[in-house]
């Protein structure tokens, strides 16, 4: 009897073991937050039960089926998961919207982009006839804030910030300034120069940014374009650039610096006199802005992360004077659970073509579309330092999300 017991034990020890095994599985498999395209289905093992919850149109929906028809087309909802219909795995975010389509891009184009406000660069210290004081770092502040107002005066440029350091007859100053997105009040005590006495803060400042990236996709009805996929960011501090305006201005390749495991490879562009279009949004997800002439070219439609495989794929990318072209890549994996906004996969140059052009990947090929099976699934975004063959992309519907946003805008200014 006793080893009969031991038996039964042991059976049960085992089916919460692989119950257990499996609800975990799940909840790390399975994303927080599910975006569904038209008739597009959930598959999930028949052991778990999906049941719809926060709309009214759906009670419950079966296993391995589509959960969505015409009643659910551009809503949300809250999708819950059980296993065995009894045992409780995760929650998910749903979703669905009609399928959108786009004009990848791949063509490289110039970036002017003015601040909104002065990105402090870096501190010097101002040697007084007291002796060397540094304004800034006594002020509290560092590299990357941006400076918006001086005693409640706005500022956008550095010009206006000079002007006011060198007119003004108060010695402590009243610094407005935002930090990673969050505004701040400091009290700026200038310094007077013994040199020349003037009234000096001991800041380096700038107001604008230029370069050259790769446009993602176009869209035809309003002329929205998304590019780079990761967000221009300050050459010294690393920090994203806050967006006041900027041009988009036509550009072409004159050359390359080649990638190695040492050292990031480079293309080399060179702007022309043509305005392209108007920037609008810098953010951790790439540039965009609205093209100033129509958009012509074979419109693709975008996928779902969920319908991202690791395999064969291609980029589109301008890496000399002959334009955009196909070159072959794999899809290493695909981070379905990833918090980033920008690093969604791995990717990697198969192309030998490309690979001997350009080492890999390289700076300026950022927001270089990646194609699968006829479907825009993403851009390049970033090298591997040490292997430029390699590197991330981001989801393409994580930039459709922001160049929407543009559209809603346009749309709202029409009406």
């Amino acid at each position: 009897m006793k080893y009969f017991f031991k038996i039964i034990s042991l059976i049960g020890l085992m089916i919460t073991s692989v119950i257990f095994g499996m609800v975990i599985f799940a909840q790390k498999t399975i994303p927080d937050s599910i975006h569904l395209v038209e008739s597009e289905k959930i598959m999930i093992s028949e052991i778990f039960s999906l049941n719809v919850t926060q709309n009214e149109d759906y009670v419950s929906a079966n296993t391995q089926s589509n959960v969505i028809d015409d009643r659910c087309e551009d809503k949300e909802y809250t999708l819950d998961i059980s296993l065995l219909n009894t045992i409780p795995v995760k929650s998910s975010s749903v979703t669905v919207s009609k399928r959108q389509y786009v004009v990848p891009g791949g063509d490289v184009f110039g970036i002017k982009l003015y601040t909104n406000g002065a990105v402090v660069v870096g501190m010097d210290d101002v040697q007084t006839s007291s002796g060397a004081r540094n304004p800034g770092k006594e002020a509290g502040l560092e590299t990357g804030d941006v400076i918006t107002a001086l005693n409640g005066e706005k500022i956008t440029t550095v010009n206006e910030l000079t002007k006011f350091f060198q007119n003004t007859n108060d010695k402590t100053i009243r610094v407005t300034a935002d930090r990673n997105g969050k505004p701040f009040e400091a009290t700026l005590t200038l310094a007077v120069s013994e040199s020349d006495g003037r009234n000096k803060a001991g800041l380096w400042v700038r107001d604008s940014t230029a370069g050259v990236g790769t446009v993602t996709y176009y869209t035809k009805n309003t002329g929205v374009f998304g590019g780079l996929g990761h967000a221009v960011c300050d050459v010294d501090t690393g920090k994203m650039m806050p967006l006041l305006y900027g041009d988009a201005m036509s550009a072409r390749i004159s050359g390359c610096y080649k990638g190695t495991p040492s050292a990031t490879g480079e293309l080399c562009g060179v702007f022309t006199n043509k305005k392209t279009g108007d920037l609008k949004i810098n953010c951790e997800c790439g540039i965009y802005g609205i093209y100033n002439e129509a958009v012509n070219g074979q419109e693709i439609p975008v996928a779902a992360k969920q319908e991202i495989t690791a395999g064969p794929a291609q980029i589109i990318s301008t890496v000399d004077i002959n334009g955009p072209k196909y070159y072959d890549i794999e899809i290493v994996k695909v981070f379905l659970q990833n918090d980033s906004s920008n690093k969604n996969m791995i990717i990697k140059i198969t192309d030998p073509e490309l690979i001997e052009k350009t080492g890999g990947i390289v700076q300026g090929m950022s927001g270089s579309p990646i194609i699968q099976n006829g479907m825009l699934v993403g851009a390049v975004t970033h090298v591997f330092v040490n292997d430029p063959l390699q590197g991330y992309g981001i989801f393409a519907e994580n930039m459709l999300k922001i160049s929407n946003s543009v559209e809603d805008e346009i749309t709202r200014k029409a009406s």
